[in-house]
């Protein structure tokens, strides 16, 4: 028998053991709540939520990843970057070899290879997408929004590296694949989320989150000239301090976005929603055809060619609307005579201030046709949108060799502001048009891989244009004239844009994925039954409220109010074009 006081020690002894277990316990339970805080069981949304919330949080991202859109208006203040002024024009610098250029630290840099950051851009944005989009459907939203921001954030951080050592391959790295990687999987990141979150409206919810995407440059653009404005010094033109600045707020901004995303439950429908009954004919299934299967249909390789072919024709023209309004109408702009080339400098810098404003027209054109068409299309359909989109653009483009042979400067801007609706339209109406005919179990994984035909357009449709324009003008074409055939180019695109739309039928029910096939998905994305969520508990145990109003109103002024800043500044230069 122990005496008293071992007893007692003893005691204490398993007291205190029982005590280290339970604040070793807390402390373990803790850390795999802080370590399961991105993993998509902790993002399932309980009953009370809004889904009011997840567009503004997907706002958020493409706002943000939208400025790969408005990075031309660094080229110009890093050419000079070492000059400050003026570009150095040294002997040596002239003779410099692309390879030389690329590691250069004492010439300025060329705006074609600066410019290669486009290309860059867009390629690294649809091969992560597709790479990465299945993990996405496991992973969840949330933690492909922190991915996108660090990559993204951090991109502009090593850019900024870059400008200040004048190492333009940093540059390329880190804005252009580790932030192109951020913009694949910020860009498709609420896809799916809001398809399942409005399956009643597929169309206006996609479009209202890649509207941000064509924003983006509309906010960030105008904020980075204003930045570098400010940063500009002596021995400085601002670039690497603007990079920094922009990189924190977009780190930020996406952070909160990847933080506001919930996903429903599996089962959940909006209340009074009745989905429409299957049918063989429908255009919109049911079922779910499986990420690894959807590339084997012929649906898949159509809608392909569908978006390659609309972004090509529009991509060409954005990228040389300025100079082609400039080049097109000359002296005209002004109320002058002459070609562009026969202009003082002072007036061709009067009509590049009103080329200037048509880009920045043509930019609030293609953001308000993503909503538009997108919202349109929930209401005739996605095939019959895509129908207009092609028939239409061929005439349009069809036109504009007319309308430019006619002097006609506002049917000529008026036909291009109507052809960037229906390019940003053919953005945001894609993802709803794949999940009408594939489902929506992968269709942020289908999305991603289908974003490959962006990619491909980035680089066809400039170069069709640009080496077009040039050969023209070599053979001895006036610039004014050489745009007519380009724009016949392009409308042959729109044509075989629409055949490759109007062969897509219903998916075969061999694609399909079966009962036990849909349940393992739904287990790998680690999804709940509608009942479990019905508990209204969340991962920690405790009740969760009914989504603030406050906090949904709060929500969407934080997206609103650059946005209304954005297009008041786009305005303002567009005034120009009606003086």
């Amino acid at each position: 028998m122990e005496p008293p006081d071992a007893a007692l020690s003893s005691g204490r002894v398993n007291t205190g053991r029982r005590r280290t277990r339970r604040i070793t316990n807390t402390e373990n339970n803790r850390g795999q709540e802080m370590a399961g805080i991105l993993d998509k069981e902790r993002i399932i949304a309980q009953p009370g939520f809004s889904r009011w919330l997840v567009p503004p949080a997907a706002l958020m991202i493409h706002l943000s990843i939208g400025m790969a859109y408005g990075f031309s208006v660094f080229w110009l203040p890093l050419s000079r970057a070492i000059g400050i002024k003026e570009p150095v024009k040294s002997p040596e610098c002239a003779s410099l070899g692309f390879l030389q250029e690329v590691f250069t630290t004492t010439c300025d840099w060329k705006i074609s290879t600066l410019g290669w950051m486009y290309t860059l851009f867009f390629v690294f944005l649809g091969s992560s997408a597709a790479v990465f989009g299945h993990w996405l459907e496991h992973a969840g939203p949330r933690k492909a929004g922190v991915v996108a921001a660090f990559c993204w954030g951090g991109g502009l951080f090593i850019s900024a590296l870059g400008v200040y050592t004048h190492q333009v391959w940093l540059m390329w790295l880190g804005s252009g694949v580790i932030g192109g990687i951020g913009l694949g999987l910020g860009y498709i990141s609420p896809v799916s989320t809001l398809i399942k979150w409005f399956p009643d409206r597929r169309g206006m919810a996609t479009g209202m989150a890649i509207m941000g995407f064509g924003g983006g440059a509309m906010i960030g653009s105008p904020l980075a000239a204003e930045l570098m404005k400010r940063f500009a010094s002596d021995t400085s033109v601002g670039v690497w301090q603007t990079f920094v600045t922009m990189g924190l707020i977009y780190f930020v901004a996406m952070l909160c976005g990847a933080f506001l995303y919930r996903v429903p439950p599996t089962g959940w429908k909006p209340a009074g929603w009745t989905p429409p009954p299957p049918s063989g004919k429908a255009m919109i299934t049911s079922r779910h055809v499986h990420v690894n299967e959807a590339h084997r249909t012929p649906q898949f390789w159509f809608l392909w060619g569908v978006l390659c072919l609309n972004v090509s024709a529009g991509i060409g023209v954005i990228g040389m609307a300025s100079p082609m309004l400039q080049e097109v109408f000359g002296g005209r702009l002004i109320d002058a005579t002459g070609a562009l080339s026969e202009l003082t400098k002072e007036q061709k810098t009067a009509v590049a201030a009103i080329g200037a404003g048509f880009a920045g027209l043509l930019s609030l054109f293609n953001i308000v046709g993503r909503i538009l068409w997108a919202s349109f299309s929930d209401v005739i359909g996605r095939k019959i949108t895509y129908v207009i989109f092609f028939t239409l653009g061929f005439v349009l483009y069809a036109l504009v060799p007319s309308a430019g042979g006619i002097g006609g400067i506002a049917l000529f801007v008026g036909i291009f502001c109507i052809i960037l609706t229906m390019y940003g339209g053919g953005f945001a109406t894609i993802p709803a048009y794949l999940a009408d005919m594939f489902g929506t179990q992968h269709v942020g994984a289908i999305h991603g891989r289908l974003l490959t035909a962006w990619s491909t357009a980035g680089i066809l449709g400039p170069v069709v244009v640009n080496y077009m324009r040039e050969y023209k003008i070599a053979q001895g074409v006036p610039p004014s004239q050489a745009y007519n055939e380009i724009m016949y180019v392009l409308a042959g695109m729109l044509a075989l844009g629409l055949l490759c739309n109007l062969m897509v039928r219903p998916v075969a029910d061999k694609h399909f994925m079966s009962d036990e096939q849909l349940e393992a998905e739904r287990k790998l994305a680690h999804e709940k039954a509608a009942a479990t969520a019905a508990a209204g508990v969340a991962a920690g145990g405790q009740p969760v409220a009914a989504s603030s109003p406050a906090l949904i109103a709060l929500a969407w002024i934080v997206v609103g109010i650059p946005l209304a800043w954005g297009v008041g500044k786009t305005l303002e230069k567009a005034a120009v074009l009606f003086r």
